[in-house]
């Protein structure tokens, strides 16, 4: 009998296993010698540097140029901080006097934290340079230290401020508080450092992430920024000229819903947030709030009774100037009639009593079901936080008035990705997209995700509907009713709508007379967009419509994108 088989497979096996170990072993080398050799250079470097409290530590989020290059739009910036010792200090006067130029705090403030009884920490300047660290450090003052320090910083400073989100205390933690830091805060965080690695500890606890799947790193987002600066450029002249309120704009591609630039107005900067005196700014409008935006909504009423062949642009009503519903006036913006006008017209002419005619030839039940499959009162899904949901609950009203004003944009009320998802389905074949603001994770592995995002309810409407019709009609407006025609680009094809609405009081009693709610979309080229912008301006002053105060703006956010990306011509 050979008992020697048995005692090969055993050395097999330990063979194997210890195989298995050494290749762990020499990947999980490479990656603290090579891939993350910074940051344990770091983390060594620590144990001299800060004698209390953890280093910060945190991935990046970049936005990226047209071309994939990456730019750092959070990041973590490392620098020095002087620290007093009160028990060391001889003369709190003159060490005022010696630091006064790097320190941010009073006169005041400043002796009373250094002449603390018995107090053998108190920080008095940050976010130093190695110069000027190096500098203090020559003059040897008594009771003054320098140490290292880590903390978010954001290049743009105010750039995409509601978009990216800021990282703040939470009890004793700094973790991303609104926006991208917030949503992949689990992705960006990473462990505190400690002064002395476990090594073996360190390997193993890794490898358990990397099976859970619980990984840190990196994101990088659809943002390019020099689109992102050029709409905010835009949007702050626009904003500032009409003295508005609120103002909020989007870029994004229809078929695809990656965002190219969002903003809000007013906004902030993201280096200096704790100054800001009213937190309501922090939030972001263009996902939190839901607006009645008036007449940008009658595209998706006509494109929805073109697709259920109750109608054609060729279709004839009459126009008295206004309506009577359920006893209640309903009036065209100026209070005017055209007589007998085709759908056509309508869309030109942005007239209400068309809009009803149109909602009456649908049908109450037909437009409820039409506006729900666009996702009207339903999140988009889009990967900021606090995200809401419109208001459509009178598309369940027994009364004909609430589906009367719903037909041109009042009495519902969507979020602006709301209302730019459905505008995408206009002109994309009646796809509804996923807006999203982030395409791949970098993980500090080594490795990386590119992310997908679904695609909801293909063909709301026919192709020919959505990719055809309601497109040609939209290019006609911006063609020929617009400022009669002078906005027209000669080789390129734009589809679009404006829309002026009263704005709700806030006790939900009514609307304001002497304020408005101007509101844009367009999408461009239009048989085969690239692009789509939403842009939305609350209460502007002394001016009355959207067509005088978006669309501008709008003409020389196309220019660039024309030129940015080299468009080709489509006509």
């Amino acid at each position: 009998m050979n008992n020697t088989t048995p005692f090969h497979s055993r050395i097999r096996i330990v063979a194997g296993a210890f195989f298995v170990f050494a290749c762990i072993l020499a990947a999980k080398l490479f990656l603290v010698q090579v891939v993350h050799s910074s940051s344990y250079a770091d983390r060594a470097d620590k144990q001299y540097a800060t004698p209390i409290g953890d280093m910060f530590e945190r991935g990046s989020i970049f936005f990226a140029n047209r071309d994939g290059t990456l730019v750092a739009a959070g990041t973590v910036m490392t620098g020095f901080k002087i620290a007093i010792n009160s028990k060391n200090v001889v003369d709190a006067e003159s060490l005022y006097t010696y630091l006064s130029s790097y320190t941010k705090l009073t006169h005041d403030e400043f002796i009373a934290k250094v002449t603390k009884k018995n107090d053998p920490y108190e920080e008095v300047a940050t976010h130093l340079s190695k110069e000027v660290a190096d500098s203090i450090t020559l003059l040897k003052i008594p009771g003054v230290s320098i140490y290292k320090e880590k903390w978010r910083f954001y290049p743009g400073d105010s750039l995409a401020s509601h978009t990216l989100g800021f990282v703040a205390y939470k009890g004793d933690d700094r973790i991303g508080q609104y926006g991208l830091e917030k949503s992949y805060n689990n992705i960006l965080s990473k462990p505190a450092n400690e002064a002395y690695i476990n090594f073996f500890a360190e390997v193993f606890s890794n490898i358990g992430k990397s099976f859970s799947g619980e990984k840190n790193g990196d994101i990088v987002t659809t943002i390019d920024p020099a689109v992102q600066h050029m709409l905010e450029e835009e949007m702050r002249k626009t904003f500032t000229e009409w003295n508005a309120d609120q103002m909020g704009a989007i870029i994004m591609d229809p078929k695809t819903g990656e965002i190219y630039a969002m903003a809000d107005m007013p906004d902030f900067n993201l280096n200096d947030f704790q100054n800001v005196k009213n937190p309501y700014l922090y939030s972001n409008p263009l996902v939190e709030n839901v607006f009645e935006f008036g007449s940008v909504i009658k595209p998706l009423v006509m494109e929805s009774a073109l697709d259920a062949g109750v109608i054609t642009p060729e279709t004839t009503y009459f126009d008295g100037g206004k309506v009577i519903v359920d006893g209640k006036p309903i009036n065209n913006f100026d209070l005017k009639g055209r007589g007998n006008v085709n759908m056509q017209t309508v869309l030109d002419q942005s007239l209400n009593t068309g809009m009803v005619f149109v909602e009456n030839k649908l049908g109450h039940d037909k437009f409820r079901e039409y506006m729900k499959a666009f996702e009207i009162g339903k999140k988009t899904g889009i990967d900021v936080p606090n995200e809401t949901v419109g208001l459509i609950k009178n598309l369940e009203s027994p009364r004909n008035l609430e589906y009367a004003n719903a037909a041109f944009g009042q009495g519902i009320a969507l979020t602006p990705f709301e209302a730019i998802k459905a505008f995408s389905s206009l002109g994309n074949g009646g796809i509804l997209v996923t807006p999203h603001l982030v395409k791949e994770i970098k993980y500090d592995d080594g490795t990386s995700k590119t992310l997908e995002w679904p695609t909801g309810k293909n063909g709301i409407t026919k192709p020919e509907v959505s990719g055809d019709t309601i497109t040609r009609m939209l290019v006609n407006v911006f063609d020929k009713a617009y400022g009669e025609g002078k906005y027209k680009f000669d080789h390129y094809s734009v589809a679009t709508k404006t829309g002026t609405a009263q704005v709700a009081k806030e006790n939900g009693k009514g609307y304001y007379e002497d304020r408005h709610m101007h509101s844009f979309f367009g999408y461009f080229p239009a048989y085969d967009p690239k692009f789509i912008v939403f842009m939305y301006l609350k209460n502007p002053k002394q001016i009355k419509y959207a067509s005088q105060t978006l669309i501008p703006p709008f003409v020389n956010i196309t220019k660039f994108l024309i030129n940015y990306y080299n468009l080709p011509p489509d006509r």
